[in-house]
Formats: C-alpha cells, sequence, structure tokens
C-alpha cells in the first residue's frame, strides 16, 4: 500500500473516531457519569479519603481478594526435568524443554512418537 493510500485511510478513520467521539460527547449518560465522577471526588477530598478507603469500607474482604493498585503477580509451575535415554546406543540426555539439539536430531531420525516413549520425568 502506497504511503498516500495508508495516509487517507488513516485519516478517514480518524474521523469517524472523532464523529463517535462527538457523539459521546452529547450522551446525557456520559454527562450523568463524569457529574457523578467529579462531586464523587470532591467528597473523598472533602473527608480525606482514597478509593481504596471506600472499597474498604464497603467491601472489606475486596482488599484480600485483590488489589486496586498493584495486580497480583502469577508465577509459572518451574518445568520438569525429562530424562530420554536412547536404548539404541545408551546415550542419555537431561533437559527442561523440546529444543535440546541432540534431542531434535532423535526425533528426525526416529519420529517424535517413539523417542517420547524413551522419557522419565524427574520431580
Amino acid at each position: 500500500m502506497s504511503r498516500l493510500a495508508e495516509f487517507r485511510k488513516l485519516e478517514q478513520a480518524l474521523a469517524a473516531q472523532l464523529a463517535e467521539l462527538e457523539e459521546l460527547k452529547g450522551s446525557s449518560e456520559l454527562q450523568k457519569e463524569m457529574e457523578f465522577e467529579t462531586k464523587l471526588r470532591e467528597l473523598l477530598a472533602k473527608y480525606g479519603f482514597s478509593l481504596r478507603d471506600v472499597i474498604n469500607i464497603l467491601d472489606p474482604e475486596a482488599s484480600r481478594r485483590t488489589s486496586v493498585a498493584t495486580p497480583l503477580k502469577t508465577t509459572r509451575k518451574a518445568r520438569d526435568v525429562k530424562v530420554y535415554k536412547n536404548p539404541n546406543n545408551g546415550e542419555i540426555i537431561e533437559t527442561k524443554g523440546g529444543n535440546h539439539k541432540l534431542l531434535m536430531q532423535w526425533r528426525a531420525e526416529f519420529g517424535a512418537d517413539v523417542v517420547e516413549s524413551w522419557v522419565s520425568v524427574q520431580g
């Protein structure tokens, strides 16, 4: 696509988004929500509370379930070590992944199903 065609396409998309934005600005629902947010923030400032304080007041269990400011980090389980023993020559490979060079050669030579039958998993 030429740069000019790309420019015109983006310009049309921008014009459509601007029209949608103007339509949304005139929405009475949006006006009500914006008014509510403004009044809520003023009320919080007046009494010295934060949004987190209000959440804790309304639902004390919410802070234990999840944190608003910092989402819980999840860690993946470490991969198990797989030990492959080639019955033809007795060679042994210990790996956590499937990209081991010799393992890939065995799969190409003997087939993935056959090589997978040579595996034993260690903790």
